[in-house]
């Protein structure tokens, strides 16, 4: 399958990768490496342009991403919960991601579109929430901008120093995760050090009962 996506990329260009990252920022978790890092490095090789490479992907992140905001939006929370087993968005997950969305709002909606696995999630309970579209579209696209620029640019070098990587989609995956471990691991302590201010915040803005 990896193969397919990998070859899709490379015929179809920009349509490509704004295509199958319009599907990996849905309920289809196909990985975002084996789009973006290739087509970064076929840019890089003057077959397309860098920045437009950024650019399809990011749009397509947002248009997969707003697919599911106003479909769970218009189905509501018991659809979801009933049948989104069968998306793989199983109802434990679906609680723990309204729960993170509730209390962090917009900066909660940016860090998931940081982290694998909860990118392609977090825009249905944010749909669900009936979370302001403004808001969530600005969120989005911020945060898939960003992690199509690291990832394009992770595929340049990457594939730069192992153009090997090319002929092994599985094996091309594998490297960029190892190589992003430290983008993914800054952006969960930037997401901890937020949660930890929030707390504090609102801890220093509850009323003390006078003794």
């Amino acid at each position: 399958m990896l193969v397919s996506w990998f070859n899709f990329v490379r015929d179809w260009g920009y349509v490509g990768v704004f295509v199958l990252m319009a599907i990996e920022s849905s309920v289809v978790p196909i990985p975002s490496e084996v789009v973006m890092a290739p087509a970064a490095f076929w840019a890089a090789q003057g077959k397309m342009d860098f920045w437009l490479v950024v650019l399809a992907g990011t749009v397509g992140s947002y248009a997969g991403s707003l697919v599911s905001y106003v479909v769970s939006r218009a189905v509501g929370a018991p659809v979801v919960a009933r049948y989104g087993k069968y998306f793989l968005v199983p109802e434990k997950k679906l609680l723990l991601a309204e729960a993170w969305i509730t209390r962090y709002g917009v900066a909660g909606i940016f860090f998931s579109r940081l982290l694998p696995v909860v990118r392609h999630l977090i825009s249905i309970p944010a749909g669900i929430l009936k979370m302001n579209i403004v808001r969530f579209s600005a969120a989005t696209t911020l945060g898939a901008g960003l992690w199509c620029t690291i990832l394009s640019w992770w595929g340049v070098k990457v594939i730069g120093d192992r153009p090997d990587l090319l002929d092994s989609p599985e094996t091309l995956v594998a490297v960029c995760r190892d190589k992003l471990q430290w983008f993914v691991g800054a952006v969960i302590v930037l997401a901890a050090a937020y949660a930890l201010v929030m707390y504090v915040k609102r801890k220093q803005a509850t009323p003390v009962n006078a003794l």
